[in-house]
C-alpha cells in the first residue's frame, strides 16, 4: 500500500480550547507521520481558495467570519490510508451527531451563536488533500 498525505486543520475553537495535542497526540497514536506542522491565520486568499464550492453559498460568510477568529493549526500527516481513517476519526462535521470517541463527538459542541464550529478540518480524498497541502503550505 502506497503512503498518503493529507491536511489536517485544527480550526480556531480547536485551537482556542487547547485540543491541538490532543488531536496530534490521535494522530500519532495510530502510527501517522507529522511531515509538517505550523501555527498561522487564515487569509480570505486561502479561504476562497480552500472552499471554492461554497463561496457563493449564503453561509460562507460564516465559514469565514470562523476561520479567521483566530489562529489555526496546518498539519500535514501522512501514511497508508490515512486520509479514510483521519475522516473517520474526525466524525461527523455536525458536533452534535459525532459519535463520541471522534475528534469531533468528544471535543466539538454547539455554540450559542449558531455557527458550526467543529474543530478540524481533513481533506477527504487523496486528491483534494493534495490540493488543499498546495494553499496551506505552498512550498510543499
Amino acid at each position: 500500500m502506497n503512503s498518503e498525505r493529507i491536511l489536517i486543520l485544527i480550526k480556531p475553537d480547536g485551537v482556542n480550547l487547547g485540543h491541538i495535542g490532543e488531536v496530534i497526540t490521535r494522530i500519532e497514536l495510530k502510527g501517522y507521520e507529522i511531515e509538517s506542522l505550523k501555527v498561522t491565520h487564515a487569509t480570505k486568499d486561502q479561504l476562497h481558495k480552500h472552499y471554492a464550492n461554497l463561496v457563493d453559498k449564503p453561509f460562507y460568510p460564516d465559514i469565514e467570519s470562523y476561520m479567521t477568529e483566530g489562529p489555526i493549526v496546518a498539519i500535514i500527516a501522512t501514511g497508508t490510508k490515512i486520509v479514510n481513517v483521519f475522516h473517520r476519526m474526525a466524525g461527523d462535521t455536525d458536533p452534535s451527531k459525532a459519535a463520541f470517541g471522534t475528534i469531533r463527538g468528544d471535543l466539538g459542541r454547539e455554540w450559542s451563536d449558531g455557527l458550526l464550529r467543529n474543530v478540524v478540518h481533513s481533506s477527504d480524498s487523496v486528491e483534494s488533500a493534495e490540493k488543499e497541502i498546495k494553499i496551506w503550505f505552498p512550498e510543499k
